[in-house]
């Protein structure tokens, strides 16, 4: 019997190649998807083993010709840009896209885990409680969150019809920060973005508040280790999770104060902190707090503490610094 593969989508991306690599860690072949170019472009995916590479585009071609023995998929494959407005292009690359995998791992029956966002919340108003009958109250505030929470309520329209792969779980990420994530440029974390400043500058520049009964730098983000998400990504494919969509953040908001102090101590600098006006076109669509409940998930299992901020901050400045 030939080896199954777990097949990858986003896999050059950066929770994507972090998961890659956890697999080769564990022993767990992978085909690899993405576009081409991005397996060799990003400097900071340099000698990482990326297995079978498969252009997204191509995917379901391929898939049709090779018959590959599939044990699971695990479909982390998007537009990320939450200033992206391109309504039609984040339902072609988003949706659409996602909607073919899922009909693809329903139609052979293989396990499917895939990447939602905390973005579907909105601004919070509903909480953050990701009770599955709750959905459809949700008002995301970007066509990126739009185009998240559209699929989500797709995915339990087809359990509804018992069109599903024989386990599926979606998971919410929250803000997610650590080592790889250097190619997504503006959309990097502000860990990322703050390190680069104090580096160059010798001070970090966060949004001022615009909300009187919140301070400048007092908003706050359930702020996630990379190694977190992919901690619990094996989790659902191995124990498995039968089905459902899951918040995945730590449970606790942080300020983005605490964020920048932690940065400027793992760089052993003074703090300076300029605060700089929210981009009028950013300033209706800005969330002001995220913070995931996390009962569900800890309901199915899962009991490993997650990185505080302090440790995965300093772990990944020091990986930086290297």
């Amino acid at each position: 019997m030939r080896n199954t593969f777990v097949l990858v989508t986003g896999a050059a991306g950066f929770i994507g190649a972090r998961f890659v690599e956890s697999c080769y860690a564990k022993g767990l072949a992978v085909i690899s998807v993405d576009k081409r170019a991005h397996f060799t472009s990003r400097a900071e995916h340099r000698g990482l083993k990326f297995g079978q590479i498969v252009d997204r585009q191509k995917l379901f071609e391929w898939l049709e010709k090779e018959k590959p023995p599939l044990s699971a998929i695990i479909h982390l494959g998007a537009c990320t840009d939450t200033t992206e407005l391109n309504r039609d292009y984040l339902s072609e690359v988003n949706l659409d896209y996602s909607k073919k995998i899922w009909r693809y791992a329903t139609r052979h029956q293989l396990p499917l885990i895939y990447a939602s966002s905390g973005a579907t919340y909105g601004d919070g108003s509903q909480g953050y409680d990701d009770d599955e009958t709750l959905l459809a109250k949700l008002r995301p505030l970007n066509p990126y969150g739009e185009s998240k929470h559209q699929f989500d309520l797709w995915a339990l329209e087809q359990e509804k019809q018992k069109q599903t792969p024989p386990a599926w779980s979606g998971f919410k990420f929250f803000n997610v920060y650590g080592f790889g994530e250097r190619h997504k440029n503006k959309m990097s974390s502000v860990v990322l973005q703050a390190f680069d400043q104090i580096r160059t500058t010798g001070r970090a520049r966060l949004f001022k508040s615009h909300r009187k009964e919140i301070a400048d730098g007092h908003q706050k983000r359930d702020f996630i280790h990379v190694d977190d998400v992919v901690d619990v990504l094996h989790f659902a494919l191995q124990k498995p999770i039968r089905r459902g969509i899951y918040n995945l953040g730590t449970g606790k908001a942080r300020t983005f104060l605490d964020l920048a102090g932690v940065v400027f101590k793992a760089l052993g600098k003074p703090e300076n902190i300029e605060f700089i006006d929210t981009p009028p076109a950013l300033q209706k669509r800005y969330q002001y707090l995220t913070q995931a409940r996390m009962e569900k998930l800890r309901a199915q299992g899962y009991t490993q503490p997650f990185t505080s901020l302090e440790d995965g901050v300093s772990n990944y400045i020091q990986q930086l610094k290297k």
